[in-house]
């Protein structure tokens, strides 16, 4: 059989330190495409963070260790960066750029910051990306729909920005998306309908935006949502009613439409959804009388109603307390 000339040198090397540990003391080096990145980080930010930053390698160099929040992995016979987690120390400035040259970074994650600016599209270039954690900074403008290109992503967290424009459409282009997050920004016009297509999509959260158009239309095609579980709708100004149709969303846990401009009656269908946790459907529009098979369901622990216009005697399920979900509960 032909030798692999691909094997990788560093992965030999703990034998024979320990078959010959004084002829052999040999180390992988770290690509110089991360070296020159990261250390371009650390001269034009000036982050605090860079105090542990110390040496030339940031994958450490000698006695030196790896820079804080830095993860390397041999990949041949180089050691490269594949994690970034840099967050809630004061980062100012523009989202470094920089960044988007360690192309084998599996998680970037820069939340709890004060990063301003777009979102660069060469974002494109992290082919291997898998967490893309961005909240809770101050980004502006859209999102670049170059993000479609991380076909890995499987967590997306840009709330708590003041991203602007339509939620892209492209973003239905990333096959893996479990995690959706784009609450608290600035976002307007209607939530694409074709987000619906992401077969492993289980939460989506656009709340607190300026969004508008009806559940009818965003769950228009056939099978949408398939593996949805959490659906965070409110504080937009949504319209219309709730369809009976949404019912077919089995696997759904939580629906939050609160604070939006919906009418009409609620369907009894809703009732039907055998995981069903938590809804609420306050100050809204919504009259009549909500169907007795709420009041039966098994596992329905909240149901939030006032506000609204329903008839006389309806009453709320549960003990009600504000239902806060962080960002992180929904890491992994």
């Amino acid at each position: 059989m032909a030798r692999d000339h691909r094997r990788p040198l560093c992965s030999v090397i703990p034998l024979f330190l320990l078959l010959f540990p004084m002829l052999f003391v040999v180390q992988c080096k770290t690509l110089k495409r991360d070296v020159k990145a990261l250390n371009e980080i650390k001269a034009s930010l000036g982050w605090r963070v860079v105090y542990a930053w110390v040496g030339e390698d940031p994958c450490g160099d000698g006695d030196l260790p790896p820079w804080s929040g830095v993860t390397c992995s041999t990949i041949g016979d180089y050691r490269v960066v594949t994690e970034l987690e840099v967050y809630a120390v004061s980062l100012v400035g523009p989202f470094p750029t920089a960044v988007t040259n360690l192309l084998d970074l599996t998680r970037l994650d820069l939340h709890n910051n004060k990063l301003s600016g777009p979102i660069p599209p060469q974002i494109s270039r992290l082919k291997r990306l898998k967490i893309l954690n961005l909240r809770w900074n101050k980004l502006q403008d859209v999102i670049p729909p170059e993000i479609a290109e991380l076909k890995q992503l499987t967590h997306l967290y840009l709330s708590f920005n003041s991203l602007k424009g339509e939620i892209p459409k492209e973003l239905a282009n990333l096959p893996e998306l479990r995690y959706l997050h784009l609450h608290e920004n600035r976002f307007v016009g209607r939530i694409p309908p074709e987000l619906g297509t992401l077969q492993n999509l289980r939460h989506l959260d656009v709340s607190n935006n300026h969004l508008v158009g009806t559940i009818r239309e965003l769950i228009k095609n056939e099978g949408s949502f398939p593996a949805l579980r959490n659906l965070y709708l409110n504080n937009n100004y949504l319209t219309g009613g709730i369809p009976a149709q949404l019912a077919n969303l089995t696997n759904l846990e939580i629906l939050h439409l609160s604070y939006n401009k919906m009418s009409g009656i609620v369907p009894s269908s809703l009732a039907h959804i055998s995981k069903l946790t938590y809804l609420y459907l306050d100050h809204n529009l919504f009259s009549g009388r909500i169907p007795d098979a709420f009041y039966k369901h098994p596992y329905l622990k909240e149901m939030y109603i006032e506000g609204n216009s329903f008839r006389p005697g309806v009453n709320p399920i549960g003990i009600h307390k504000v239902l806060e979900l962080s960002d992180s509960e929904f890491l992994f």
